[in-house]
């Protein structure tokens, strides 16, 4: 390494990592899912969580710092306390469970309604996880019944997804560097 080059990359500014909220409801699948993007190859033991944890990952040349929420209920008033630094919000939904659909659209309605989030019009990937199960309800059924189509005041999406095999978890990644680096 030359002097200059040795000199540029001793300036070079680290980049912070992005800190996004990783929220819905308990047994949706979020640890699963950001198990899987974390450590592909290996087979990680997964259990629920209780308050939230912080997992950390690089993707695209982005570093990440996830805040997995726990979505039992006694936990969910903690999810507001990160909204003022969260950079984005990824929502992990039973696609299966179709019980509890109205409960997770009125959460997620709730945490979009925060200000620190509406503001800086925080992009929000939704994962509809779980995918594989043959009651599964499909993306577009998601999206009407979680009132998606009436989130305008920030870019938004929907991926189908497996957490347990990986299946859509990268295009999903990919279209939230896409919005953070915008």
């Amino acid at each position: 390494m030359g002097f200059w080059s040795g000199l540029k990359a001793m300036f070079r500014r680290r980049k912070a990592p992005c800190k996004v909220l990783v929220v819905g409801l308990d047994n949706s699948g979020k640890t699963t899912i950001l198990s899987q993007i974390r450590s592909k190859d290996e087979d990680v033991a997964v259990v629920p969580t209780v308050g939230y944890n912080i997992e950390e990952f690089c993707s695209g040349g982005m570093q990440f710092s996830c805040y997995d929420m726990s979505g039992h209920s006694r936990y969910r008033d903690l999810w507001p306390r990160f909204c003022s630094e969260a950079q984005a919000v990824v929502f992990v939904l039973d696609a299966a469970d179709q019980l509890r659909l109205g409960v997770a659209q009125v959460e997620l309605e709730e945490i979009l309604k925060d200000e620190h989030l509406t503001r800086r019009r925080v992009p929000l990937l939704v994962f509809a996880n779980k995918m594989d199960l043959p009651n599964a309800c499909s993306p577009v059924e998601i999206t009407h019944q979680m009132k998606l189509d009436q989130v305008v005041d920030r870019p938004w999406t929907i991926f189908p997804s497996v957490a347990t095999t990986g299946e859509g978890l990268e295009d999903g990644i990919k279209w939230l560097i896409l919005r953070l680096n915008r």
